[in-house]
């Protein structure tokens, strides 16, 4: 696999090998193996701020004229609906005036929208200040549409799954470091600080490339046994975001009562223990994803039905735990689906990139994305409000079992 991404990601000017044809297009700029990771560093630095301080907001907002967070839940959604409302107009203005400056845009907005949060001292200041990085921001599109620019196939399906697992690992880390530094420099004034993060991650994308990507060309090599590229048709657009959709929903539904439903089957549970019950899934992702990619490369919608399969078992796993154990387990399962389904969205997704403009294409998935958790966070409040925070387990389950039943039963070709 990796020959398969050095084919891919090869620097422009050093092709492995020379056409022979005169009137054939050259080799792609592509992006070498280091500047993928440099981008991936990028995104993590730039996911810190906008998925550690968050948890925090109601420790913030009293300091704000909230004494009882009550604004907690809507501002922790703000910046998701205007990232989802904003992402497509920059998807397609990146596709019109290059995904560099739109990549190093984004980072830049994040800074300022940042450093103005933890500037704020009243609240409306400090909602226009998470609007302003909702809408500014939009790393997830600028990132993944600067990479399907230069990769394409597995390649860029590769240089996807590590970009998600960047965005998994500032999950798990940042929630930890922002309550670490908490006794020294409150949450609210730690966006200040978190504000120089952005800004370093686009002093370093400012070295990179502007990506490039030649036009497919038939060596007859015929690697990977499939024949021509254009001879495969694109994985429709339709059928990707229909799945990100109801992954996302499904996955996202049980986070924001999880520890509370942990604390209330195992009551005097440590809160660390609780914290590490909730990074368990991503942490699977973070240690499989890399050998997942490998095994789901050639079947990416089986490998996504299954992936819904497992998500629907370990949330269902958690209705009946009532011990670390059974929760670990049923984390463990989850997990399990979560890689599964991550990582075949990718392959598909770079799939669907062939042909098409990238940044439009990652732009409206971002938008789909986004619509996913906030139809997941908004449901999950009602659901809680009515019956527990146990409900919540099951409405995602539903939901994954729904949707990997009709990815089995279905004879969509996934193609327009």
């Amino acid at each position: 696999m990796s020959t398969q991404l050095r084919r891919q990601a090869h620097p422009a000017g050093r092709p492995d090998t020379q056409p022979t044809d005169p009137q054939a297009a050259p080799a792609p700029a592509g992006l070498a193996r280091r500047q993928v990771h440099a981008v991936a560093g990028c995104y993590f630095v730039a996911s810190f701020a906008a998925l550690g301080l968050p948890p925090y907001l109601t420790a913030i907002l009293p300091g704000l004229g909230d004494p009882h967070g009550r604004w907690a839940g809507l501002l922790y959604i703000v910046p998701t609906v205007f990232s989802a409302l904003g992402a497509p107009l920059w998807g397609r203005l990146a596709d019109r005036f290059g995904r560099k400056r739109l990549l190093l845009r984004a980072q830049l907005g994040l800074s300022v929208s940042f450093l103005l949060a933890g500037l704020a001292n009243s609240l409306p200041a400090f909602a226009l200040a998470l609007v302003l990085q909702g809408f500014l921001g939009g790393t997830f599109a600028a990132t993944n549409g600067y990479l399907a620019a230069a990769l394409e196939g597995p390649g860029l399906s590769r240089a996807l799954t590590l970009m998600q697992g960047a965005a998994r690992a500032a999950l798990v880390a940042a929630p930890i470091l922002v309550g670490a530094l908490s006794p020294w420099l409150s949450p609210h004034r730690q966006y200040v600080v978190m504000a120089v993060l952005p800004l370093a991650a686009a002093a370093l994308l400012a070295r990179l490339p502007e990506p490039r990507r030649a036009e497919p060309v038939t060596t007859g090599a015929a690697d990977a046994g499939t024949g021509p590229a254009e001879q495969q048709p694109p994985t429709g657009l339709r059928a990707l975001y229909l799945y990100e959709f109801a992954f996302v929903f499904a996955t996202i539904i049980s986070f924001p009562y999880l520890i509370a439903l942990v604390e209330q089957r195992v009551p005097g549970l440590n809160g660390t223990v609780a914290g590490a019950l909730f990074a368990l899934p991503h942490l699977v992702y973070l240690l499989t994803a890399s050998r997942v990619h490998t095994a789901v490369l050639d079947r990416p919608r089986a490998a996504l039905a299954l992936g819904f399969a497992l998500v629907a078992a370990g949330l269902a796993g958690h209705a009946p735990a009532h011990s670390t154990l059974t929760f670990a387990l049923a984390r463990l399962v989850l997990g399990a689906g979560m890689t599964l389904g991550l990582v075949s969205l990718s392959v598909l997704a770079a799939d669907a990139a062939r042909g098409r403009q990238p940044g439009r294409m990652f732009g409206t998935l971002e938008l789909i994305s986004k619509g996913g958790a906030v139809a997941a966070g908004a449901i999950a409040a009602l659901v809680n409000s009515a019956f527990g925070a146990g409900a919540t387990v099951l409405v995602g389950t539903a939901a994954a079992l729904v949707t990997a039943a009709a990815s089995v039963l279905s004879r969509t070709r996934w193609s327009h």
